[in-house]
């Protein structure tokens, strides 16, 4: 018999299906909008801009200057066009980044969000935002922040790099893992969370091998889908902790540093988590975070935070801002204990679990 829990359901519709993003013009009229700002980094800018002329008249125009940790200098800037166009929602197209200037967005003036995603960051399921300004990512969580409608089509993933992929794919797997030892964790949520990671586990080697199985890509959605849900309805410990701190005070890369400390995070709570890892370690051979890291090291994934710029005169002070109001977690946080997992974050070593 269940211990007793309380799950609460998040509100969003979920557009799911190959060639499924045609429909985006009824997505905005069925949220009883007509004019949307299209948002995306310069990467994605002919993408966005192709969307705008399908869109015609429904299409306000567009903002393509997103950043990674979603700078408020640039929200701010983004919220001036749609104030000018007056747009009256956003379709947000692209990954973390560009889901995040759209949340930002929602949280100030509570405009209507599509999401066209295209990596697998599973951020744009969730109510949180995570915005940096003078050099501190700070976390809001607020109803308002949660796109009402996401769209996946596996066939805009298919010219996703591969190295984006994956990092990306593991940051979403790191959402599911986290999930697994939350305070608020419950049994709808863990097993979202471990069908997630299995989703993953499989689609990722199989996009290294051919970057353009669209079943494989398919997959990845799937499972990246579920991991941002879990990770929407409870609560986050250390390693997003660890990750924000890495972000927003030394500008390291999102789906990079993800990746890259979700072994060292996974080996850290292991032994306080055991019963609540449990069906995520056998996933891995047994050893959680030795698994995820020979996992990552299989398909190509960054393991150094050294790759990434930051220096090793950078870990005691991280270790201080990460031990600085720190969320809960299974096993005690402490500075000796996060300073002696960023040392082997930062080299690239396996992980050793305590």
């Amino acid at each position: 018999m269940p211990e007793a829990f309380i799950y609460t359901s998040s509100p969003g519709r979920i557009v799911f299906g190959s060639g499924i993003s045609v429909k985006v013009a009824e997505e905005v009229e069925r949220l009883g909008c007509a004019r949307a700002l299209i948002l995306s980094t310069p990467f994605q800018k002919n993408d966005a801009e192709a969307l705008a002329k399908d869109l015609g008249e429904m299409a306000a125009g567009t903002f393509t200057e997103a950043a990674m940790h979603t700078p408020v200098a640039v929200t701010e800037a983004a919220l001036k066009i749609y104030n000018e166009t007056k747009a009256d929602c956003v379709v947000a197209l692209g990954g973390g980044s560009t889901i995040g200037l759209g949340k930002a967005i929602a949280w100030r003036n509570e405009a209507p969000q599509v999401v066209i995603a295209t990596t697998y960051a599973g951020s744009e399921v969730t109510d949180i935002l995570g915005q940096t300004e003078k050099g501190q990512k700070t976390t809001v969580r607020d109803p308002k922040i949660r796109p009402e409608t996401v769209i996946y089509d596996a066939d805009l993933t298919l010219g996703l790099p591969v190295a984006m992929s994956v990092a990306s794919g593991l940051n979403a797997m790191a959402h599911a893992v986290e999930a697994l030892y939350a305070p608020d964790a419950n049994p709808v949520t863990s097993l979202m969370a471990v069908e997630g990671l299995r989703a993953l586990k499989s689609a990722l080697p199989r996009i290294v091998e051919a970057p353009d199985d669209r079943d494989a890509r398919a997959d990845a959605l799937y499972g990246s889908w579920l991991c941002g849900t879990v990770l929407g309805a409870v609560a986050m410990s250390l390693h997003h902790k660890l990750c924000h701190t890495l972000g927003g005070g030394f500008d390291m890369p999102h789906a990079e540093t993800h990746a890259i400390l979700l072994p060292h995070t996974a080996a850290y709570n292991a032994a306080a988590a055991s019963a609540e890892l449990a069906r995520a370690t056998e996933l891995f051979g047994g050893d959680l975070g030795g698994g995820l890291y020979d996992f990552a090291r299989s398909i190509g994934a960054p393991l150094a935070l050294a790759d990434y710029g930051l220096k090793e005169s950078d870990l005691a002070r991280a270790a201080d801002m990460a031990v600085q109001s720190p969320y809960k977690n299974p096993r005690e946080i402490t500075r000796d204990g996060i300073l002696a997992l960023l040392r082997r974050a930062h080299a690239g070593q396996r992980p050793i679990t305590t």
